[in-house]
């Protein structure tokens, strides 16, 4: 609560963040049904009654952004956190034991490395078909070897810390070392990172939604939104602006969530700035 009241702007992303967060939790309550079509008053710009206009199909676009929140937040949530487990534990062991293991582990991360993200994502979500699950296991598999590779660095440095040896000294077990030394001490780390892939998973998802591979309707999402705005954006702009500021929204807020608690958590930095 201190680092709050004295970082101004780790305040306002979290608030930012939290906002965004509240209103995909409670879109049934705030917003109307995202998929009911009203012909009548298909392609209408913002009013009272539709404080976003309709799309071409007369469906209430703030309903819709605020159920693709969900459907974005849900998915780079689920992929992030694939991500973390898999990665960061293989990075962590893959330093922690060292020898063949490290070498074969970090090979693999490199392969990984070599596909742009996109293309990769594209080619698993062939293989599993097109929906929210498999973006998600597309966008955890891409960021496995980021988190590997971040990982693994500080890993190396606290395995060959004194206090770690000590407790290798006395007998400890490998998992007692890795969960009470080890990944504690990632922890901010961890966190920073988590936040930061969130924004461009959310860009990610966003992108194959875009090309009809993430969530499909009529499940409302944000990249599917602006792509269907885009044939009408003579006729009717509002659908692909307003989506298109959302994923801007939503992305932006968890970035700036990633560098305020960076500098607020990085020891170095908040030194810098005293």
């Amino acid at each position: 609560m201190a680092a709050l009241r004295r970082d101004k702007l780790l305040s306002f992303a979290l608030i930012f963040v939290i906002l965004q967060l509240l209103l995909a939790i409670f879109a049934p309550i705030v917003a109307g049904d995202p998929i009911e079509q009203v012909i009548m008053s298909r392609m209408q710009g913002p009013s009272l009654e539709n404080p976003l206009g309709t799309d071409q199909l007369g469906r209430d676009v703030f309903a819709r952004i605020l159920f693709g929140y969900r459907t974005s937040l849900l998915t780079c949530g689920v992929a992030v956190v694939l991500a973390l487990i898999v990665g960061g534990s293989l990075g962590m062991l893959a330093a922690f034991y060292r020898g063949w293991f490290d070498r074969i582990v970090m090979r693999i991360m490199d392969v990984l490395f070599a596909f742009p993200i996109i293309l990769l994502a594209i080619g698993i979500i062939a293989v599993l078909g097109p929906n929210a699950l498999s973006a998600s296991i597309a966008i955890g598999v891409v960021y496995v070897p980021i988190f590997a590779r971040l990982l693994r660095g500080p890993s190396l440095v606290i395995c060959e810390s004194e206090y770690v040896q000590g407790a290798r000294a006395i007998g400890a077990s490998d998992s007692r070392i890795v969960f009470t030394h080890l990944l504690p001490n990632l922890s901010s780390l961890i966190l920073v990172q988590a936040s930061l892939l969130l924004s461009a998973a959310i860009l990610v998802e966003a992108s194959l939604s875009f090309l009809g591979l993430g969530a499909q309707p009529p499940t409302p999402s944000l990249g599917q939104m602006l792509s269907e705005g885009r044939n009408f954006l003579l006729l009717n702009p509002w659908p692909a602006v307003f989506s298109g500021f959302a994923i801007l929204f939503l992305s932006f807020g968890f970035n700036l969530l990633g560098d305020a608690l960076r500098d607020t958590l990085d020891p170095r930095l908040r030194n810098s700035t005293d």
